[in-house]
């Protein structure tokens, strides 16, 4: 996974309003419906929706800054600075390490039904685990997490978890779609989108995720769902808000004029002598909420002048302007 800023392409110092603008320009851009042609449309946008996952949260985007995630929101392995430095060979202490005394070293560690555990030693915590120590040095060498089988032995450590985010536009959320995801172990598969599914919905797909490195089960995958960017709508929460052009006589005058819906389309009544900027609301065409029910659709009126000059309207115009005057 690439590094979230050069996915977006803009700079580290980048304000929210800046990262928002590039999001939505490459969304356009990279979204697979464009890009039918593209076997990779699929991945690009996928990359493109967990770097700004990343960036617009202030939380997640310090933690990236500061080392503590990776590019796909995943946490960083931490360093271990017990290891590095000191004296004796080029670890500090004898063999290398540091941060451990040579004459406790073999008597600090202990296994247990859980594998692997630290002892009690000079210094140790009353739930036996030294201040600065490893809880679990079995971690470190894959086999400290195991689980005991039922004949009294440790069964594998299962494979990681793997986390997907997949892109679905606001009518397929509303109406329900089937979407083909692509895991990065080259797999395809296909996922059903139940009609009225909202934006942070999160499904498991057992045994999908990270094959296990010791012979244990695979891991599973969890898909959360991410609204795309819509060409005509814009998200206002579960509301949607969008532009309506309306021609200046039936500003005027009234008329019905033809207005996109998620589903379809309506007629909305725009009454006579109606402003730009007038906005309509038409309950229930919005998004899914959190009841159960849809958001509303917020119209908004720009009162468009004719394609072509007219002499009759401008002298029209000029004798209202008169009269006003």
């Amino acid at each position: 996974m690439r590094d979230p800023y050069d996915v977006l392409g803009v700079s580290k110092s980048a304000d929210e309003a800046e990262i928002k603008r590039a999001y939505r320009r490459l969304a356009k851009k990279l979204h697979p419906d464009a890009n039918k042609d593209d076997p990779k449309a699929q991945d690009k946008f996928a990359e493109l929706n967990t770097a700004h996952e990343i960036l617009e949260d202030k939380e997640k985007r310090g933690q990236y800054d500061r080392g503590e995630i990776d590019a796909e929101g995943k946490p960083r392995a931490p360093e271990f600075a017990g290891f590095g430095g000191g004296r004796g060979g080029p670890g500090g202490g004898p063999g290398g390490f540091s941060g451990f005394d040579g004459d406790t070293i073999f008597e600090s560690f202990s296994f247990g039904p859980e594998g692997m555990r630290r002892a009690g030693r000079r210094g140790a915590s009353p739930g036996g685990q030294a201040g600065g120590g490893f809880e679990d040095i079995g971690d470190i060498f894959g086999f400290g997490r195991q689980r005991r089988s039922a004949g009294g032995g440790f069964a594998p450590q299962p494979g990681a978890d793997m986390e997907i985010s997949l892109p679905v536009s606001f009518e397929e959320a509303t109406e329900g779609a089937s979407k083909r995801v692509g895991l990065p172990n080259g797999k395809q598969i296909d996922i059903k989108i139940a009609p009225g599914t909202r934006e942070g919905h999160r499904m498991r797909l057992k045994g999908q995720g990270e094959p296990s490195p010791m012979g244990g089960p695979p891991g599973d995958a969890y898909v959360t769902i991410a609204y795309a960017p819509h060409p005509t709508f814009e998200r206002d929460g579960d509301d949607l808000r969008q532009l309506v052009d309306v021609p200046l006589p039936d500003a005027v005058l009234g008329a019905k004029v033809r207005v996109p819906m998620l589903a379809g389309a309506v007629d909305l009544s725009v009454p006579a002598w109606t402003s730009g900027g007038r906005l309509f609301r038409l309950r229930g065409k919005g998004l899914p909420n959190a009841t159960g029910g849809h958001g509303d659709m917020l119209v908004r009126v720009n009162v468009v002048l004719p394609k072509e000059k007219d002499a009759e309207l401008e002298a029209l115009m000029r004798k209202l302007k008169g009269d006003e005057g």
